[in-house]
């Protein structure tokens, strides 16, 4: 690409300087510039295991082959959920069109760059490759959050973000916004109050297709069908919206009056619906199932009228593939099982000529040999704090902050905060670490089954990471289910959960003797009191409890004297909601936790396995002003700890090579029970058989 088309085509994508400002602005940090600098440390369930990229082949090649299969993004961090766009729309004079090949690619995608989400725009011409950035992340004045299936169309992008708060807890702040590429400005289309996931444009432009819960229905908890319904409104303001069709999610346009989106039936099997919409807005759309039960099929990407791209799950297949129906003739066709067939590929889209199919798979391979140190920076709300994603979970920092102990299952690990020297010290499963602030080298964690009921055996040892052989002490031994110990900032003692009462509370042991010595019961109740963090000055402690409603998995924030005295209610999740692993700042004023206050981001069959498709990392002051969402998230985020040393980009090594080792959603690779009924072969729904994970 040559010449004054190349350069007019490069300004049109490179003029939106897309700043929105962040709701949660500077003067929602008013103690930060005293507060000591410091950084958050915490894991992301699954992301170092997510090597996408995003991948293209031809639809009207008869027998594919691997030569057939393109990749079409840098090989650089997480690729995913791309569109294929015209050059009409961002190019709006045809003679910026006379110098670019005849036959270029144009995508936008979703990336992770730095662990942050942005889109991007590539041409891809052979080799070369002409990339910008259309919606940045950034710190500072510019908006952190999450984006989400872009489309590019008539000069604008259109996409979910985040960054707005509706002020309600457990509701999810996904929203679709336009931004204009020649002028920047960006305008909300979804209704303040509403929640709109995975938009399509139409291929006019004119109508956005959404899945969304409507007016005044938001999340409930649910983490596999997500219960929207299926709305369409004008792409230039949102106007006009209107409920398309009950019970759908991840629309698709074949053309201005024909849609398709996916649904779970009665049945059990998710699959994929037409929509042929009405001449006339009193009308009603005619709904038709396309695809037949015996096998999931979702994320449909229309081709036209009577074929459409979807991914599918097989009862025979390990995998997710990307598969073509055809409509007329009642039959799939394989495409992505013909050239990579032990690769999970997901979320399709077709190109605008319906000549290609796009999707996202790892670009490498499984290595399990290997065990791979992942750190990683992401954008920050607050300068003042730096946000480090590492591999594995239950991070802690040493009293100097020049090492990090962790888990990563089943054992734990002890890194230098700049990311080399990682080696392993114990080798049984073990969850939470925390450092002794005296006692040099000595961390405590808690080995045994994880999300165990309370009988279970489960201790706290202390392990002396820098003696021969990592010699460790066990400190209980008479109680059952002891788990996440915290010490008192003069190594003293040590609170930790224990269930040796038949429920799980808090008690105090002396850090030498352990339950052999003194021990002081710190709360007490016919609940879950667990998951307790020492504040720095020694004059709180804070912890997770479920008092509210015992057994019902909702777990709020407390905070407790050390002396069992001055109980209070830090932060309310919502109802049914949770707030969990709390970690105290390291001048105390704050708290970091891992909420899913803020619902889920993104429909969960669009992502890898994930018991928990929610949560994300928030901050509360200790008297339960300001809160404040630091990450976001389709994942979950979790595990954070706080250390009083800034970790920059600079600072740490780590690696950015990122495995391929995750699993396809278990709720749709255990399938739904069928039974037939009668001669007639009736299906009926069951259920599913995988468990949900409890709380730890």
């Amino acid at each position: 690409m040559k010449g004054r088309g190349t350069a007019n085509y490069l300004i049109a994508l490179a003029l939106p300087l897309f700043l929105l400002i962040l709701r949660a602005s500077s003067k929602d940090f008013p103690d930060d510039r005293e507060s000591k600098v410091g950084s958050i440390v915490f894991s992301t369930l699954g992301r170092p295991d997510y090597n996408f990229d995003i991948y293209t082949l031809p639809l009207s090649v008869p027998q594919l082959s691997q030569s057939d299969e393109l990749r079409l993004t840098d090989g650089k961090a997480v690729n995913f959920n791309g569109h294929f766009f015209s050059p009409d729309d961002v190019l709006s004079d045809p003679a910026d069109r006379r110098d670019l090949h005849p036959y270029p690619i144009h995508l936008a995608y979703v990336t992770e760059r730095g662990g942050t989400f942005s889109i991007y725009a590539d041409t891809i011409v052979g080799p070369e490759r002409v990339q910008r950035r259309l919606v940045p992340n950034g710190s500072g004045a510019e908006v952190v959050s999450m984006k989400d299936r872009p489309s590019v169309v008539n000069s604008s992008v259109i996409y979910v973000s985040t960054h707005e708060d509706p002020g309600v807890p457990r509701f999810s702040w996904a929203a679709v916004y336009s931004t204009d590429l020649a002028t920047g400005l960006t305008r909300r289309l979804t209704p303040v109050g509403q929640t709109d996931f995975s938009p399509a444009v139409s291929p006019s432009g004119v109508w956005t297709a959404v899945a969304s819960y409507g007016e005044g229905r938001g999340w409930e908890g649910e983490v596999q069908d997500l219960h929207t319904d299926i709305y369409v409104f004008r792409t230039r303001d949102g106007s006009e919206r209107v409920k398309l069709a009950e019970r759908g999610g991840w629309p698709s346009w074949a053309d201005d009056s024909t849609l398709y989106f996916h649904r779970r039936n009665d049945d059990g099997w998710f699959s994929v619906y037409k929509a042929s919409l009405p001449k006339t807005r009193t009308g009603s759309a005619r709904i038709v199932r396309v695809t037949p039960p015996g096998l999931h099929a979702f994320t449909p990407a229309a081709v036209n009228q009577t074929a459409v791209a979807v991914a599918t799950s097989r009862v025979d297949s390990e995998f997710r593939h990307i598969e073509l129906f055809d409509l007329e003739r009642n039959q799939f066709a394989e495409l992505t099982q013909l050239v990579s067939p032990e690769a999970h590929h997901l979320n399709p889209f077709v190109s605008p000529d319906g000549k290609r199919v796009g999707y996202h798979r790892c670009r490498g391979e499984e290595n399990q040999n290997e065990r791979s140190l992942f750190m990683e920076n992401l954008d920050s709300p607050s300068p003042q704090i730096s946000l480090l994603r590492i591999r594995g979970s239950f991070p802690s920092f040493s009293p100097e902050g020049d090492r990090v102990a962790f888990v990563d299952f089943p054992g734990v690990y002890v890194v230098n905060s700049d990311g080399t020297g990682l080696r392993q010290v114990e080798n049984r499963t073990a969850f939470s670490t925390a450092w002794d602030p005296v006692k040099k080298g000595v961390v405590y964690t808690s080995v045994g089954p994880t999300f165990a009921p309370e009988s279970t055996k489960v201790d706290v040892i202390a392990i002396s990471v820098d003696s021969i052989g990592n010699s460790y002490t066990s400190l209980t031994a008479n109680g059952e289910n002891n788990a996440f110990p915290s010490p008192s900032p003069d190594g003293k003692r040590i609170v930790f959960r224990s269930s040796r009462s038949g429920h799980k509370n808090l008690y105090i042991m002396d850090s030498v003797k352990g339950d052999r010595g003194e021990l002081f019961r710190l709360t007490e109740g016919e609940w879950t009191d667990t998951m307790c963090n020492w504040s720095p000055a020694g004059d709180w402690i804070v912890f997770a409890s479920d008092r509210h409603n015992p057994g019902s998995g909702s777990f709020e924030l407390y905070l407790v004297r050390p002396n069992g005295t001055g109980l209070k209610k830090l932060l309310a999740s919502g109802s049914g909601g949770r707030a969990n692993h709390p970690w105290f700042s390291p001048d105390g004023k704050h708290v970091v936790f891992t909420s899913d206050y803020a619902a889920v981001s993104a429909e969960p069959i669009s992502n890898p396995h994930h018991y928990q498709p929610y949560g994300d990392l928030f901050r509360i002051g200790v008297d339960g002003s300001g809160l404040v969402r630091l990450t976001h998230n389709s994942y979950e985020d979790g595990t954070p700890t706080w250390a009083p040393n800034y970790l920059g980009s600079s600072d740490v090594v780590g690696t950015d090579r990122l495995d391929c080792q995750f699993e396809d959603c278990h709720w749709l690779k255990d399938g739904p029970k069928i039974e037939m009924v009668g001669l007639g072969a009736v299906y009926r729904y069951v259920g599913a058989t995988k468990p949900q994970c409890g709380l730890k």
